[in-house]
């Protein structure tokens, strides 16, 4: 049995850095609580596996089906328009027999994309490299609900651009966000045309600045990182030609990234007192590498940090750490991540984290030993909750504080939920007797108050008890 401290330590482990105890996980994790989260820091641990991902594509081929389903989509639609009876129509326009309706394949790989998630969040021994794509995953966010293509691509972003990055350089993450098709046609980049482009006079696109503003403002320096509005204009220009092929493939493989010179702005730019001369991609390319190593980005990124892993007010001798560290590491992110382990404040902050509505669903499926078959249920209840995957409200991701999921109506759907979840879970445990209140000692241990205890321990069934553990301050809270 592992001692009192080493039980909360434990806890603090799996709930804090991780994704929350399954059973037996915690007595695992208290024989060395920072030695299992520094053992998880392996690049491999991010990367999604065949068991995870089944017959997942990339995205080029993802949105090439797209394009195809939306064409057969806008046939059928003229035909209608025209009169014409749409049993008519070729059943390969249609992808299936005569007259039927085309596929919508991008609800499929989006469906794919999130079983292939909650299967890796499942597996993981701690969580914390999942932890640390959720993390950057929202940072760098991406919106489904934007279109088609972003529909199909939204997970496959996470897929190539962040999971590959997240224990490397954060120049390196930085660059592969940037010119993923999923980010140049979320922020609008695709059709970004340079003024002075040899495509710039058609008239039919002109500048586009909305990724080189999220860049600075959200991805890097920060609101107050010291740039200008020149400055923003400069980058655009700087990454105008950065595109997606289209699907007829003249630029390239269709849906794949594509730099267009025709549409590049010429010459050099200035961004944040730097000047990089015109040369097509690799202008982009230096820019983004300096900004990436900026004195702003460094702390910007530290205070992002602290606050999802720590507090939502960031203690500020944890956050000079953190943006000391990134500088002198030259932004690597592995060296970040093991120093977030090794503050402090890491250990001896209360559990005043909120858990997100992600956090808190995988970590019921977690505790309930919920291996998911279908990602129905938890793409359901993540909408529910107001956290629907890869669809947050704005570039600015999802919102990462105790008061943002809260309020009283967050709670009452909460505990809606919370029924539903422990209904489910009646036949919990090898032999369907699982006791909720063993069930929540695995994950809350030695740190599980006496109030809460009593709380489940006198429920009036076992229904209730599951109802009253899922919503008990150990386990809502991180």
């Amino acid at each position: 049995m592992p001692t009192e401290a080493a039980s909360i330590e434990a806890v603090t482990a799996l709930n804090r850095f991780g994704l929350g105890a399954r059973p037996g996980d915690l007595a695992r994790v208290a024989a060395d609580p920072r030695g299992a989260l520094r053992a998880e820091l392996k690049p491999e641990r991010a990367i999604v596996g065949p068991d995870a991902a089944g017959s997942l594509a990339g995205t080029a081929a993802n949105l090439e089906a797209a394009f195809a389903a939306e064409e057969a989509r806008k046939a059928l639609r003229e035909a209608a328009a025209a009169g014409a009876f749409p049993l008519l129509l070729p059943s390969a326009m249609t992808g299936g027999s005569p007259g039927r309706a085309p596929p919508q394949p991008e609800a499929a790989i989006y469906r794919a994309e999130a079983l292939a998630r909650f299967r890796m969040a499942q597996a993981a021994e701690v969580g914390f490299v999942e932890r640390l794509v959720g993390f950057w995953s929202n940072h760098f966010c991406v919106s489904a609900a934007k279109g088609l293509m972003l529909r199909a691509s939204a997970g496959s972003f996470e897929r190539e651009a962040i999971r590959p990055f997240v224990l490397g350089r954060f120049a390196d993450l930085l660059l592969a966000v940037e010119r993923h098709p999923a980010m140049l046609s979320y922020l609008d980049n695709a059709r970004s045309v340079g003024p002075a482009s040899r495509a710039g006079g058609n008239g039919r696109h002109g500048l586009n600045e909305n990724l080189a503003r999220e860049i600075l403002e959200l991805h890097t320096l920060g609101v107050d990182g010291g740039y200008g509005q020149d400055d923003v204009t400069a980058l655009a220009r700087v990454i105008t030609g950065w595109t997606v092929a289209g699907r007829d493939g003249r630029h390239g493989e269709p849906g794949a990234f594509a730099f267009d010179a025709a549409t590049h702005e010429p010459g050099d730019q200035t961004v944040v007192g730097r000047t990089y001369p015109g040369g097509g991609f690799g202008q982009g390319e230096a820019a983004l590498n300096d900004i990436a190593r900026h004195p702003a980005t460094a702390r910007h990124i530290a205070v992002k940090l602290v606050r999802h892993f720590i507090a939502d007010d960031p203690p500020p001798a944890a956050v000079d750490r953190i943006a000391t560290l990134f500088r002198a590491r030259d932004g690597d992110l592995r060296a970040v991540a093991l120093a977030l382990v090794d503050l402090p404040e890491a250990w001896s902050a209360p559990p005043t984290k909120m858990r997100s509505p992600n956090d808190l669903l995988v970590a019921a499926m977690r505790l309930l030993g919920a291996a998911p078959a279908n990602p129905g249920p938890m793409l359901g209840g993540l909408r529910l909750l107001g956290q629907p995957l890869w669809e947050p409200p704005g570039p600015n991701g999802f919102p990462d504080t105790a008061a943002a999921w809260a309020s009283p109506e967050s709670m009452k759907l909460r505990l809606d939920l919370a029924a539903q979840v422990a209904h489910g879970a009646r036949g919990a445990g090898a032999d369907g007797t699982a006791d909720p209140l063993a069930l929540l000692e695995t994950a809350a241990g030695d740190a599980l108050s006496p109030e809460t205890r009593d709380a489940v321990a006198r429920a009036e069934s076992r229904q209730q008890g599951f109802a009253i553990a899922l919503m008990s301050p150990e386990f809502q809270r991180r």
